[in-house]
C-alpha cells in the first residue's frame, strides 16, 4: 500500500498545489457551460457555428501550450536547483516563441478563416441551415481573433508562475476572468441592461474583454512582487538567451510544440469526421466535449501537479524520489477520475437538458457523455504518463504517444469508419475512444522502463 499510497504530508503537499489549479479549471469549464448554454439559448445554427470556430481555437491554445510547454520543463528543473537566472531565461524564450505563433495565427485565422469553418459544414437534412451556421461563425471569430494576444502572453506568465510553484495568482486572474466573461455574456448575448442584443459578437466580445483582464491581473501581479518572482527581475532589460541553452530547448521543445499542434489538429480531425454524419452531430459533440471538460479539470489538474512535482525533483536530483511520488501521483489521478466518471455517468442525461435544442442531439450529447465518463480513467493514466515522460525531456517519445498514434491509429480508423461504413456516430465514436487502451499498454511499458529519469539542468 506504501508504495501506491503517500501519508498526510504528502497529500497535503500535493492538494496544496492542486487545489487552486483544480479551482481555476473547474470555474472556467462551469462557466463555458454557462456561456454554450446562453449561447444554445439563442439557436442552434448560432451555437454551433461558435463551437466549430471554437474548435479552431484548440488549435491555437494547444500550439501555445505546447511552445511554452518545452522550456516549461527547464524552467520547473531550474526551479528546482534555484537557478533564477536560468528561469529568467526559459521565460524570454517563451515570450518570444509564443509571439511568433501569435502572428502566424492571426494572419491564417484572418485568411483562411473561412475555409476552415467550411471543412466542418455538412448537411444532411438536419434542419440546421450551412450558411446560417457559417456566417455565425465567422461574426464570432473575427472578434476571437482579437483575444489571441492576451490569451497568448497570459499564458506565458502563469505557466511560469506555476513552474515556480506559485500556483494561487493564475487562479484568482483565471476566476475573476471567468466570472466576468460570465457577466458580459448574460448582457451582451441577450441585450440586458440597456446593451445591445448582440448574439454571438456579444458572446466573443465577452471572451476577449475577460481574457485581457486575466493578463493584466498576472502581469501586475508578477511585476510588484519580484521577491516572490526573482525571475522577473531584469526580465525585459535584454533578450539574450545562452545559446546552449536555446539549442537544448530546441532539442527537447520542438517536438513537444510539434506533438501539442498536431495532436489539436488531430483531434480536430476527428472532430471533422463525425462531422460527416450531419451538423445535429457536432452539436451533441459541441455539448458534451463541454460538459465533459468540467469533469476532465481533476484529469488536467494533475497532469500539470505531477509536471511541477516531478520537474523539480529530477532538477534537485532526487530521482528514486520522483519515481515513487510519479506513481503515487498517477494512483491518486485515476482513483479521483473513478469517482469523477461515475458522478459524470449518473449527470448524462441532466446536463444537456438545459439546452435549447431539439430533443435528439440532447439525447445524442447524453449519451456521448456516458461513453467519455467511462473512458475517464484512462485519460487520467494517459496524462499522468504523458507529463511524466515531459518531465524527464523525453519530448520525441511524448510525440510517438500522442500526435503519432492519433495519426497512425485514431484518425485512420475514424476516417475508415466514417468514409467506408453507414456505422452512425455513437459505435463509430466508442470504436475510437477504445483505440486508446493500446496506449494505455504503451504508458505503462514506458513508464517501467523508468526512462524519463533524467536531468536537463546541470
Amino acid at each position: 500500500m506504501k508504495k501506491y499510497f503517500g501519508n498526510k504530508k504528502f497529500y497535503a503537499y500535493v492538494m496544496s498545489l492542486a487545489i487552486p489549479i483544480i479551482i481555476q479549471n473547474m470555474i472556467t469549464n462551469f462557466v463555458s457551460l454557462l456561456d454554450n448554454i446562453m449561447v444554445g439559448a439563442i439557436g442552434t445554427e448560432q451555437m454551433t457555428g461558435v463551437s466549430i470556430v471554437n474548435q479552431l481555437m484548440f488549435v491555437f491554445n494547444l500550439a501555445i501550450f505546447g511552445a511554452i510547454s518545452g522550456p516549461g520543463i527547464f524552467t520547473a528543473q531550474y526551479y528546482g536547483k534555484r537557478d533564477h537566472e536560468g528561469v529568467r531565461a526559459t521565460m524570454r524564450f517563451k515570450l518570444l516563441i509564443s509571439a511568433v505563433i501569435l502572428i502566424v495565427g492571426i494572419l491564417v485565422f484572418s485568411t483562411k478563416g473561412g475555409d476552415l469553418i467550411r471543412l466542418f459544414m455538412t448537411d444532411t437534412d438536419t434542419g440546421l441551415d450551412p450558411e446560417t451556421t457559417f456566417r455565425y461563425a465567422q461574426d464570432y471569430l473575427w472578434v476571437m481573433i482579437i483575444g489571441l494576444v492576451p490569451f497568448t502572453f497570459a499564458n506565458a506568465y502563469s505557466g511560469t508562475l506555476r513552474e515556480t510553484e506559485q500556483t494561487t495568482v493564475p487562479m484568482i486572474a483565471g476566476i475573476v476572468a471567468t466570472l466576468l466573461n460570465l457577466g458580459l455574456n448574460y448582457v451582451l448575448i441577450f441585450g440586458h441592461f440597456g446593451a445591445p442584443e448582440l448574439g454571438v459578437v456579444g458572446a466573443a466580445i465577452a471572451t476577449v474583454t475577460s481574457r485581457f483582464i486575466e493578463f493584466f491581473i498576472i502581469f501586475i501581479w508578477a511585476h510588484r512582487n519580484p521577491d516572490k518572482n526573482p525571475f522577473i527581475r531584469g526580465l525585459y532589460k535584454s533578450f539574450a538567451i545562452p545559446g546552449e541553452l536555446v539549442k537544448k530547448i530546441l532539442y527537447r521543445g520542438t517536438p513537444l510544440f510539434a506533438n501539442e499542434f498536431l495532436w489539436s489538429v488531430g483531434m480536430s480531425a476527428l472532430t471533422q469526421r463525425y462531422s460527416t454524419r450531419g451538423l445535429d452531430v457536432v452539436a451533441a459533440v459541441n455539448i458534451s466535449n463541454t460538459i465533459f471538460n468540467l469533469f476532465n479539470v481533476m484529469v488536467i489538474s494533475m497532469g500539470s501537479v505531477v509536471a511541477i512535482i516531478i520537474g523539480n525533483l529530477l532538477g534537485a536530483y532526487k530521482n528514486e524520489e520522483a519515481v515513487d511520488t510519479d506513481r503515487k501521483l498517477i494512483t491518486l489521478s485515476v482513483l479521483l477520475c473513478v469517482v469523477f466518471g461515475c458522478l459524470e455517468f449518473l449527470c448524462a442525461p441532466l446536463f444537456p437538458e438545459f439546452y435549447n435544442t431539439e430533443p435528439e442531439i440532447k439525447a445524442l450529447a447524453s449519451t456521448l457523455l456516458k461513453i467519455n465518463a467511462c473512458c475517464l480513467p484512462v485519460h487520467a493514466f494517459l496524462n499522468t504518463a504523458y507529463f511524466t515522460l515531459r518531465s524527464g525531456g523525453k519530448t520525441i517519445i511524448t510525440f510517438i504517444f500522442d500526435s503519432v498514434f492519433i495519426f497512425v491509429v485514431s484518425f485512420p480508423l475514424a476516417f475508415v469508419l466514417s468514409a467506408f461504413t453507414p456505422m452512425s456516430i455513437v459505435p463509430l465514436y466508442i470504436c475510437v475512444q477504445l483505440a486508446d487502451l493500446l496506449k494505455v499498454l504503451l504508458g505503462a511499458i514506458l513508464l517501467k522502463k523508468r526512462i524519463w529519469i533524467n536531468n536537463l539542468v546541470e
